[in-house]
């Protein structure tokens, strides 16, 4: 197990310095300041098992910024396996709780997960002193608990961000072997009431995942800002512009499917044209290839449309961006995912492959990486977010906040929770269906009055209700009645 290292984010004061944060800044320290008495002398260990890439690893920098802020002593630390086969095993529980994959789960598989999991356990422990609270996010360092329970005098909490709202075989497998290990915990938090399990729902809370607003991915980028961030990561070729390159440049998958730098290609109009953009890990379940065959056939439908509709449609784009792959450790399947969409994108004709740009952002610097994020969500006339399965969906809270409309799908809990069809965007019934998919894209693009006023929306929503602030104290709350029942039950 390593610590991670905490980026310099902006702290309490900054955040209390703009005018609409000020009161969220103030109820989250009081919040605070009532915690504090039964969380003093603790230290909050939150675990898991990357540092970069997915919306756990977005959210910790932020949330342990702001804690410390408010009086804790909180540490993150990442569980490490020098065994391939664990972070294959462990997507493999992830792919089963989404309904998806093998059901089977052999001894072996078992044995290996529970031996990753005790040796991290062992090194966390030599860290630990009595009293402490191990926040474990998501089933990888799961196992663990059984263990922390039994040799430390600790509190133990753990943070699911997955979940489905069926009940399959498939989740039913993975549900078996993770409920061998729930029983240490003393309580668990959900991000929707549709995955708590029957049997966890007496020691379950739900807490929203949510954005820092200030930090690197959701700041707010000025015009001249949002170029000098394109053009310095190779994005676009519009200069000279005064910062200096980014040292790791945007990658591009060229119309044969190899591998480029972004810049060596034709302009994808990020500045002009009216761009669909979705960033997510390289996952099949984000639903990235219907996306892809919808965007293609919104455009062949576009040809029966007549002036400047028909020449919206023609000019838009579709940016398909994520990480570079191997970047993120505990996704091992990224690259057979992009690898299949690369095939299919070969596969086009010329000229609707100059439409569509495939990117794979630098992970090398987290400071950059958010910042291309951030510039190209600002840049997009619509973000999707096309998953087949999603828990929660911190994308789509992002374009929220950054009053960009959102193209997603009501079959998954996460991305239903924020966004209402026809106040925030707009809502598929099946990620899958492509000509669902494509009128849909086609009429967004079609609706700028309505796409503004969907922005809008979207942005008052996601202050109201996806800000750190409101997350961060009811983390605050459920440790301070996780510690008061310990103490109450010790009487």
């Amino acid at each position: 197990m390593r610590i991670a290292e905490i980026p310099s984010l902006p702290g309490l004061d900054e955040h209390a310095a703009v005018a609409h944060l000020t009161g969220a800044v103030a109820a989250l320290r009081s919040a605070a300041a009532e915690a504090r008495p039964a969380l003093h002398g603790r230290t909050l260990w939150m675990i898991n098992s990357t540092e970069q890439g997915g919306g756990v690893a977005e959210m910790l920098p932020g949330m342990v910024t702001l804690l410390r802020e408010c009086g804790l002593d909180v540490h993150w630390g990442v569980i490490e396996s020098p065994d391939p086969r664990f972070f294959e095993f462990t997507k493999r529980i992830h792919n089963l709780i989404h309904d998806a994959g093998e059901p089977e789960i052999s001894p072996e598989d078992v044995a290996l997960y529970e031996e990753v999991n005790r040796r991290n356990a062992l090194e966390l422990l030599r860290r630990l002193k009595p009293g402490d609270i191990v926040a474990i996010h998501d089933p990888q360092p799961l196992a663990m608990a059984p263990l922390l329970r039994e040799r430390a005098d600790v509190h133990i909490i753990w943070r699911c961000h997955i979940g489905l709202d069926e009940h399959t075989p498939r989740t039913e497998a993975a549900w078996r072997l993770l409920q061998q290990y729930t029983p240490a915990c003393d309580r668990v938090i959900f991000s929707a009431p549709e995955y708590v399990p029957e049997s966890l729902s007496e020691r379950s809370e739900i807490i929203h995942p949510a954005i820092d607003p200030l930090a690197p991915k959701n700041a707010d980028l000025s015009l001249h800002a949002v170029v000098c961030i394109l053009a310095s990561s190779g994005l676009t070729g519009v200069g000279p512009v005064v910062p200096p390159p980014f040292e790791h440049q945007v990658e591009r998958i060229g119309f044969d499917g190899r591998l480029v730098k972004a810049a060596q290609m034709d302009e994808i109009g990020l500045l002009s044209r009216p761009i669909v953009l979705q960033v997510s890990r390289w996952d099949h379940l984000k639903g990235f290839l219907p996306l892809m065959h919808a965007f293609v056939r919104m455009k062949a439908l576009a040809t029966s449309e007549t002036g400047r509709a028909r020449r919206r449609a023609l000019l838009a784009r579709l940016v398909l961006a994520g990480p570079a792959v191997g970047a993120v450790t505990d996704d091992p399947e990224a690259r057979d995912v992009l690898d299949t969409l690369v095939r299919a994108y070969v596969e086009l004709p010329p000229a609707t492959q100059e439409d569509i740009a495939i990117l794979l952002l630098p992970m090398e610097s987290r400071n950059e990486n958010a910042l291309i994020v951030n510039a190209l969500q600002r840049a997009a006339s619509i973000v999707a977010q096309n998953s087949l399965r999603e828990g929660f969906g911190l994308t789509i809270a992002e374009a929220m906040w950054k009053r960009v409309p959102v193209l997603t799908s009501a079959a998954a809990v996460g991305p239903r929770t924020q966004i209402v069809d026809g106040e925030h965007g707009r809502l598929v019934r099946d990620p899958q269906d492509v000509e669902e998919l494509a009128r849909v894209l086609g009429q967004m693009l079609q609706q700028p009055e309505e796409r503004a006023r969907w922005a809008r929306n979207a942005q008052r929503r996601a202050h109201d209700e996806f800000m750190i602030f409101t997350q961060l104290r009811r983390w605050l709350e459920v440790c301070r009645e996780v510690v008061e029942e310990c103490v109450r039950g010790r009487a």
